[in-house]
């Protein structure tokens, strides 16, 4: 394994001017160049003769370009990569020197310019002249990103359409309206959706296959935009808007083509820090399906059901063959190459049938290891699975009747927002609500505009304080934290305190008498399982597992079904929980309070000491808990077998059951929980531990007051083994019983190709893994990650690496699947799996309770049809994958004010992957994983990135406190070892994490 690199030294004499990737001293902007030309080229007389040249290639264009236009003709055709192989900004290449390149982009900046300037002299002729087409008229679109820093980069990367293509885009222009075209908005990026504010991201990749009609933005020296010539902008009263995205085709079109193959359907996923790049899942085992600009996603939102069309191959994605995508520094490289080998190719070669050769056989990597990749655009939204509410912040435009909403999420497009909406004086004290956070709903999102359109729903408060930011998450993810009505809590009992009604006990197995007691965490109100373990005469034991019978108490179809099944999940953050049912049903009722009488689903198993099942009982039965332990608790007497343990250290218990009764209860439990999940490991089950951050409070504030990363022990092994078990034995029940209407669980094994990839760069950093099983992998992530004192860290790092093959477990009812090798659970290793121990918090087993009720006899008929269970499975699903990512997004937060309030901090790292510019870091000390971006890295002289297989390292040169001496040299790749401090942005709640510098044994007396 690696450990801590040693910084070495090297000598600045001897350094090649090409690895200096990133020089952090000030260079004169490439871009200077243009401010130079303008001035020395843009004479009357010069431009006079451009227009004049323009003039005459639209008059001979009936009968085709003169041999004076030839070469103007000729510029227009050529591809994209030899045309603008000098535009790119070469800042972000691994391994080049700015200064080295300087003269060669000067030399050529004024052939450049005079090619644009006379191509946009031609585009403001079209635009005058009658019967020019819509494609001719319509100038030029662009796309931009936003770096990590927060600029804004330009899509330079043009294509060349075919004329076919071309003339099917024609089409499809004129059958849009022409609407009157007034700029909403006097912003510089009219037409253009760039984030809001900067947070740090990586620089979009490059393109391949935008439309001719782009023009690139370039920065003046100052470092702010240069637009493009007013005529290409969507400028009022001037013509019509045009319009940004294509019409989505009709349901029918739809159904037709998805039936013929032609189209796809998926749920579109949009990157989080590349908000340019979205992809939806390929329906094969290849990389997924991309989806490159906002034009593209055609207004869909992340997590929206999608169908896409797939584009020409000549429009696919270019990428490595591990599925990575080439990055932008190596693109840039490699265009250069192109042209220069272009540029030596004979006249007459066709250059596009040497490309769309290349593009036949898509999954043949090419000369340079590199594939192909499908793209698609957007052209129908089938649920739009967003809530198109978000959080942000207002802006102030003078003279407009709106305002412009700048969504937290750069996911989001702008929004405008009448001021009507907005508050009372914020047209004249825009300033006070700068730090205001705001709740906003896009209401439309119009085809020929690049903002949306919404209306102010809420005013949370001041940005950074938590309740708002909490409530700001919940609202986003459409999570319903609203009080319950009256109509909902009337299904609830009316006369308390409730007892048991005398003829509900006559139907139960009355189990009060017997030692049963909960083990949950120590803040828990909501206890909905229970345990109990009795030693039998022949040497066996009886063990039971009870769960609160919450459908008892929810019949189906009331009100308070209904919302159950829409709720689907509780939904737990840091301070609080947004239950599913109300409280008084789930922390009272139905929640397994020691001695009180509740109601409850047992399964009763009779089994040996090592584990083996000899009988198995299901039934509704009636329970009183003896005592109320914690994790905590528990632990302690497994830790302390000998012990006799006090009334004082445990919660209060019932007399009838001796505290050494329930201690030896907890270590029978204990000891066979060991047998069986020894057991579930040999015969195949995997399980993928990630670092979870917890959370101490202040009681009045709710503050964190610490924080620490939890640790996972034998009392959480205990319980969870007793739960599988019994969620594995119904799920067999209630298959058996209804074989096309059970609701069980299924995991899909990881993906193949993704295990390929994964293995490959396992064996380059000398990881002897087995990845052929899930077995394989649970044995090898114990035991080959030798046993220093980094050897945990070395299994997160490798943990988080193995999860990113896996699938998703999902709800799914029997009669929908017909294949049953689809039931299985990869993870677990089972052929049948349910969820059948929480249904206080998860409505999928209220749904199971009701099935295996019917099954016995016990209860009435599933009033659902198969298409409404596997309806409510996919429901359960998504609102699963919501509570999970609001749950993080919880932790996240109360982290980042505990950064704020007690950082800086500082704390060993891993790194766990590298990119061309960047690498992550799991944060030893705290579990929380960040991005390092090195141009953002203080004291760095310069990096550079270098990749072999599917290894990446990084270099990174660092400026010795003592000039006289050499640059440090720090090597990073997947396990080295850094130190980092964490420090708050200025951006509410948010944080970074800093690379300390590897000391310099020069400087250390």
């Amino acid at each position: 394994m690696d450990s801590p690199q040693q910084p070495k030294r090297v000598n600045p004499k001897n350094r090649d001017p090409k690895h200096s990737q990133n020089k952090l001293s000030a260079h004169p902007p490439q871009k200077d160049a243009y401010a130079r030309l303008l001035s020395q080229h843009c004479s009357s007389r010069f431009t006079s003769y451009l227009e004049q040249c323009a003039k005459d290639s639209l008059q001979r264009e009936g009968n085709g370009p003169g041999p004076g236009l030839k070469t103007q003709s000729d510029r227009l055709n050529t591809p994209q990569r030899q045309r603008d192989q000098v535009f790119y900004d070469f800042s972000d290449s691994s391994d080049f020197s700015p200064s080295s390149m300087k003269n060669k982009e000067e030399e050529s900046s004024l052939c450049l310019y005079m090619e644009k300037l006379s191509l946009q002299g031609a585009l403001d002729d079209c635009e005058r002249k009658p019967g020019v087409t819509d494609r001719q008229r319509r100038g030029p679109r662009r796309d931009t990103t936003t770096s990590h820093d927060g600029d804004i980069e330009s899509g330079e990367e043009l294509a060349t359409l075919t004329p076919t293509n071309a003339k099917k885009h024609q089409k499809q222009q004129k059958k849009a309206k022409d609407k009157d075209i007034a700029s909403k908005e006097p912003d510089p990026l009219v037409g253009v959706w760039t984030p809001a504010s900067g947070q740090e991201q990586e620089k979009s990749k490059a393109k391949n296959n935008l439309p001719l009609n782009h023009t690139a933005e370039k920065k003046s020296a100052d470092g702010k935009l240069q637009q493009p010539s007013d005529k290409n902008k969507n400028k009022g009263g001037r013509g019509s808007k045009k319009q940004l995205f294509e019409s989505y085709m009709t349901a029918e079109e739809v159904s037709h083509g998805l039936k013929r193959g032609e189209l796809l359907q998926g749920q579109l996923r949009i990157n989080p820090k590349k908000y340019q790049e979205a992809f939806i899942p390929s329906p094969d085992d290849t990389p997924d399906i991309f989806l490159e600009g906002i034009e593209a996603r055609n207004r869909a939102l992340n997590g929206d059901i999608v169908v896409v069309q797939i584009l020409p191959r000549e429009q696919w994605k270019v990428v490595k063959s591990d599925c990575e995508e080439v990055s932008e520094s190596e693109l840039q490289t490699e265009r250069m190459k192109t042209g220069q080998r272009k540029a030596e190719r004979p006249q007459g070669s066709d250059v596009n049938a040497v490309a769309r050769k290349s593009l036949e056989e898509p999954s043949v990597p090419q000369h340079n290891g590199e594939v192909v990749q499908k793209t698609a655009k957007v052209v129908y939204i089938v649920e739009k699975k967003h809530s198109r509410a978000v959080t942000g912040f207002l802006k102030f435009l003078p003279d407009k009747p709106f305002a412009k909403f700048s969504p937290v999420d750069h996911r989001v497009p702008r929004i405008n927002i009448p001021l009507s909406d907005c508050p009372d004086n914020f047209r004249f004290r825009p300033d006070d609500f700068a730090g205001t956070l705001f709740i906003c709903r896009i209401t439309n999102w119009a085809a020929d505009s690049s903002f949306a359109d919404g209306r102010l729903s809420k005013t949370l408060g001041q940005a950074g304080e938590i309740e708002p930011e909490t409530e700001g998450i919940l609202t986003e993810y459409n999570v319903d934290f609203s009080e319950f009505s009256d109509e909902v809590l009337g299904c609830l009992p009316r006369n308390l305190p409730w007892t048991i009604p005398p003829e509900e006990m006559m139907k139960r197995r009355d189990l009060r008498e017997e030692c049963i007691f909960t083990i949950d965490p120590s803040t828990a109100r909501d206890l909905d399982d229970a345990l109990s373990c009795q030693r039998l005469s022949d040497g066996n034991f009886e063990v039971g597992v009870h769960i609160a019978d919450v459908s008892y108490f929810v019949e189906q179809g009331d009100a308070l079904d209904t919302l159950a099944s829409q709720r689907a999940t509780s939904v737990y953050m840091v301070q609080k929980v947004i239950p599913m049912l109300p409280r008084l049903l789930c922390e009272e009722l139905c929640s397994l309070n020691p001695l009180v009488d509740r109601l409850t689903f047992s399964v009763i198993w009779k089994i040996t000491p090592e584990g083996k099942i000899l009988s198995e009982w299901f039934g509704r039965s009636v329970i009183r808990s003896c005592v109320k332990l914690s994790y905590d608790h528990a632990q302690s007497m497994i830790e302390a077998p000998e012990k006799l343990f006090s009334a004082e250290e445990l919660p209060p218990v019932d007399p009838v059951h001796p505290i050494d009764e329930i201690h030896q209860a907890v270590l029978n439990l204990h000891a066979i929980a060991k047998n069986l999940r020894a057991q579930r490991f040999s015969g195949g089950a995997l399980r993928l531990d990630q670092l979870k951050l917890s959370f101490t409070l202040d009681k009045e504030t709710m503050m964190p007051q610490g924080c620490f990363v939890y640790q996972y022990r034998d009392s959480n092994k205990l319980v969870e083994e007793f739960m599988l078990l019994a969620n594995i034995a119904t799920a067999h029940h209630i298959r058996r019983k209804f074989p096309d209407l059970a609701l069980l669980r299924r995991h899909p094994p990881p993906r193949a190709k993704m295990v390929d990839e994964l293995q490959e760069l396992c064996d380059q950093l000398g990881i002897d893994i087995d990845l052929s099983s899930s077995a394989a992998l649970h044995k090898t992530l114990n035991t080959t990650l030798g046993d220093d004192e980094y050897c945990s860290a070395r299994k997160e790092v490798l943990t988080h690496m193995c999860s990113r093959p896996m699938q998703v477990a999902q709800y799914f009812c029997t009669g929908f699947v017909n294949d049953e090798k689809l039931f299985r659970h990869y993870a677990l290793n089972v052929p049948l799996y349910t969820h059948f121990t929480s249904p206080i918090r998860r409505y999928a087993d209220v749904i199971v309770h009701r099935l295996l009720a019917s099954s016995l006899n016990c209860g009435p008929r599933l009033q659902l049809s198969t298409a409404e269970v596997e309806k409510q499975a996919s429901h359960c699903n998504d609102k699963k994958t919501v509570s999970k990512r609001v749950q993080e997004l919880s932790s996240e937060l109360f982290f980042g004010v505990f950064v704020k309030e007690c950082g800086p901090l500082d704390s060993e790292a891993m790194v766990m992957g590298v990119l061309d510019q960047s690498f992550d870091v799991l944060v030893l000390r705290y579990g929380v994983q960040k991005r390092i971006y090195c141009k953002s890295i203080a004291g760095l002289d310069s990096f550079r990135h270098h990749k072999v297989g599917k290894k990446s390292e990084l270099t990174l040169l660092w400026t010795p406190e003592n000039l006289e001496n050499p640059l440090v040299e720090q090597v990073i790749s997947i396990f080295t070892l850094v130190d980092v401090q964490l420090k708050a942005d200025s951006a509410p709640m948010k944080y970074s994490a800093e690379l300390k510098q590897p000391e310099d044994s020069h400087t250390q007396k």
